[in-house]
């Protein structure tokens, strides 16, 4: 069986559309089918195949409405990679920015391409395109979550402790409870890995979202000292502390975060010895990680970046089931 023709068909449901706009959309058996794609479609590449035409003649929308440099790259070459074709559009390029409902764009749409990537603000313009259209909807960043960075940053982690299962990887979040915090919460509760959040007070992630995921792993914790997150992790994770969108509250959030919720070597020095360090990048040097932490042994954050094209192509293959 070649590799293109190899995905599984337990997990694909032809009758039935499915999403990513929340990490909550897959279970955790098809999240470690996804990695399982994920890693073939990478080793594949390593060995010069970079082409599986499983999207062949079909077409992929990506509507970006906030900047991105790794989420756009890696998905319009994983598309190609796939054999499909991105239709890559800013909000301005559409009528979107005048004022087209979006019960009529998503219906439009899915009679064009085969899938939806949205780059958004509002969590309510996917969940929308969702119910009224007839193709998957994947979120690419919004306000709420960026699941498809979490996908990859725990394929990442899969990667550095091989053999490991998911339950012993300990992760900790230092800083804003953002859309990525809000996301790592979601991955939690589906997956059952240890996590602990470090906050300040009124930057914490989404309450209702948290009480859940706690509910369903009681290993997910909310704390405001970062040495207390950081002890014992195997990866220590964070993100800049005004996100995109928040550039007006960049001096009033530097209050709140300078000198505390930073990771530098003295933090990581908290962690497991073999902790890695993961960010989604772009970082401020000197703000939440020290340029020390960056260049270090233990960061992956370069691996992270690369990963982001294999582990979406792994959950565009299952999203999209192949046309016999």
């Amino acid at each position: 069986m070649g590799l293109a023709n190899a995905c599984p068909s337990k997990y694909q449901r032809k009758t039935m559309v499915r999403h990513f706009i929340k990490f909550t959309d897959l279970s955790r058996d098809e999240v470690l089918h996804v990695f399982e794609r994920s890693a073939a479609l990478k080793a594949a590449r390593a060995r010069g195949e970079y082409i599986h035409p499983h999207l062949a003649g079909r077409s992929v929308a990506m509507l970006f409405n906030k900047n991105s440099t790794r989420t756009r790259v890696s998905f319009e070459c994983g598309i190609h990679e796939l054999g499909g074709h991105a239709v890559v559009l800013s909000e301005n390029q559409t009528q979107f920015s005048r004022g087209e409902p979006i019960s009529h764009s998503a219906r439009v749409l899915s009679r064009f391409v085969s899938a939806i990537v949205i780059r958004t603000y509002a969590q309510s313009q996917l969940d929308d395109l969702a119910r009224f259209g007839s193709i998957p909807v994947i979120n690419a960043l919004t306000d709420e979550g960026h699941p498809c960075q979490i996908l990859t940053d725990i394929f990442t982690a899969t990667e550095k402790f091989p053999g490991q299962p998911l339950e012993k990887i300990k992760m900790a979040w230092i800083g804003d409870g953002n859309n990525m915090a809000n996301s790592w919460i979601e991955a939690a509760g589906v997956l059952g890995f240890p996590l602990t959040l470090a906050c300040p007070e009124g930057y914490e992630p989404d309450k209702a979202l948290l009480a859940r995921a706690q509910a369903a792993n009681p290993a997910v914790k909310l704390v405001r000292d970062p040495r207390e997150a950081a002890k014992g992790a195997w990866a220590v994770n964070t993100d800049v502390w005004a996100s995109m969108g928040q550039e007006g509250e960049k001096g009033e959030r530097e209050k709140a975060f300078k000198g505390v919720y930073i990771v530098d070597s003295a933090l990581m020095a908290q962690a497991d010895p073999k902790a890695i360090f993961m960010h989604c990048l772009p970082a401020h040097p000197g703000e939440e990680v020290t340029e020390e932490v960056l260049e270090s042994p233990a960061s992956v954050i370069f691996d992270e970046a690369e990963n982001r094209l294999h582990a979406q192509k792994g959950l565009m293959e299952f999203l999209l089931p192949k046309i016999a």
